[in-house]
């Protein structure tokens, strides 16, 4: 059972919204419709201050914003192996991942183990796949 939600009047400041901003817009994203957002604000929102929030939203089954969420987390994971682990902490990475593990759905399943391959293959990075939805949109494990 999910906490009732907050009616979502908007972002206070669209490029760095609050995770509470961000919550009440996944539940009601026809507010302020994505289309309408600064220009890359997946990317601009896939940072570590908000990826809590977004693998919550990632994890509800019944939240409108979902598939907007799981291509956040392709993002942030793709961003922090790309960079070594100098843009995201490893640690996190890897919790997200195990949670995942234990409590995802299938398409937070293959998110993980995604993840896992990107780690022990980075030459599987495909910037359309990670960073533009390929992968939400067409889900498939990496081999």
């Amino acid at each position: 059972m999910r906490a009732q939600q907050t009616a979502f009047s908007g972002f206070a400041n669209p490029v760095d919204p609050t995770p509470a901003e961000l919550r009440a817009w996944a539940h009601q994203p026809d507010v302020v419709p994505l289309h309408t957002m600064p220009p890359d604000w997946d990317l601009l929102v896939s940072g570590d201050h908000l990826i809590g929030t977004l693998l919550e939203l990632a994890l509800d089954r019944g939240c409108p914003a979902r598939r907007f969420a799981l291509h956040c987390l392709y993002i942030y994971a793709a961003d922090g192996i790309r960079t070594n682990f100098r843009a995201h902490p490893k640690r996190r990475l890897r919790k997200m991942v195990e949670s995942v593990e234990q409590d995802g759905d299938e398409l937070l399943r293959i998110w993980a183990h995604n993840v896992r391959m990107l780690i022990a293959r980075p030459e599987l990075f495909d910037y359309h796949d990670w960073c533009e939805g390929g992968l939400v949109r067409h889900p498939r494990r990496l081999s």
